[in-house]
């Protein structure tokens, strides 16, 4: 395809699942996504190497994810000791079910007031909207161990399950009428 991020996938380039590349997120989708989304994945590698991952809330700004901990917990050593990590993003459970994507990037970890302030009323915002209970949930996270994680995207795999069945349908359809 000569434009692999817009429009639909013909039926006639379906033949099997082998290649799911045909199916990447359009980037009016990802950004409602990312936008919509309150939870990711978070994944960090242990210190012998095995990824693990949690679900997190999450605000997307400035082109980057923006998550918190309390600094105890043991993906904030891990990533202090290695930067690298993952977030996963799905649409399930909203209008964009079927649609995910995922970002390896780079972690830094912040523990500066400015930035707490900030983010935490971002995130509470994001959660709560502009409600008594936002203020409350936003003093709830300014305790003294909390830290705020700044995830750079650097790679981005992006998938739309929506085309992927559409497309399908389409080719079982040709396919139903060619017996």
């Amino acid at each position: 395809m000569s434009n692999q991020r817009s429009g639909e996938t013909p039926a006639a380039e379906v033949s099997d699942y082998e290649d799911v590349t045909i199916y990447t997120l359009e980037d009016a989708d990802e950004q409602r996504l990312l936008d919509s989304a309150t939870e990711c994945t978070f994944i960090w590698s242990t210190r012998d190497g095995w990824p693990v991952g949690v679900i997190m809330n999450f605000v997307w700004h400035g082109g980057r994810f923006w998550l918190t901990a309390t600094d105890q917990r043991k993906r904030i050593a891990a990533v202090r000791r290695d930067n690298r990590v993952s977030v996963c993003v799905n649409g399930t459970g909203f209008k964009l079910s079927g649609r995910t994507v995922t970002y390896a990037g780079r972690c830094v970890v912040h523990d500066d007031r400015a930035t707490q302030q900030w983010f935490y009323k971002a995130l509470s915002h994001k959660l709560m909207g502009d409600t008594p209970s936002a203020s409350g949930f936003e003093q709830f996270l300014d305790s003294p161990r909390r830290i705020v994680l700044e995830v750079t995207p650097e790679r981005r795999i992006g998938f739309d399950g929506k085309k992927m069945m559409g497309s399908t349908a389409a080719k079982l359809t040709e396919l139903g009428t060619q017996t």
